[in-house]
């Protein structure tokens, strides 16, 4: 990926909300809970970790809110228009993006899943490389 330059731009579906993403991401997760499932309506979501000053995210944007087991907040940020969610964060932490649209920008070589997180719950016909991280549960 050596050819891959920032930044790169994308939209969500309806082309309400557009974002630019200046880096590339700190680390990028798959996650096999089953609150993903339902979120992404498929086998897991995959969640870009980025430094908030590395996105910029123009629109209108709806939000939800949700506590984990943990105890850990997390504000859903989506699109009113085409419900596409874009990014998420804890309000503890707003200096780190979950960035959930990349599969919305123009180039999206840089998804490529460097940590598999809620294994236990993931589909069986999953199959995740062994050179990649897995953990049972939320590392």
């Amino acid at each position: 990926m050596s050819d891959l330059h920032y930044p790169v731009k994308g939209q969500c579906q309806c082309g309400h909300v557009s974002f630019t993403l200046k880096a590339a991401p700190k680390m990028v997760i798959a996650c096999h809970c089953k609150e993903c499932q339902k979120l992404s309506t498929s086998a897991f979501s995959i969640t870009s970790i980025v430094n908030a000053d590395d996105i910029e995210i123009n629109g209108e944007l709806k939000t939800t809110r949700r506590v984990a087991d943990s105890g850990n907040e997390n504000v859903g940020y989506f699109c009113p228009s085409c419900g596409n969610r874009i990014y998420q964060l804890n309000p503890a932490a707003p200096e780190m993006i979950k960035f959930k649209a990349a599969g919305c920008l123009e180039d999206t070589r840089m998804i490529v899943p460097t940590m598999h997180v809620w294994t236990s719950e993931k589909q069986g016909w999953v199959i995740i490389p062994d050179d990649v991280q897995q953990f049972d549960k939320q590392r």
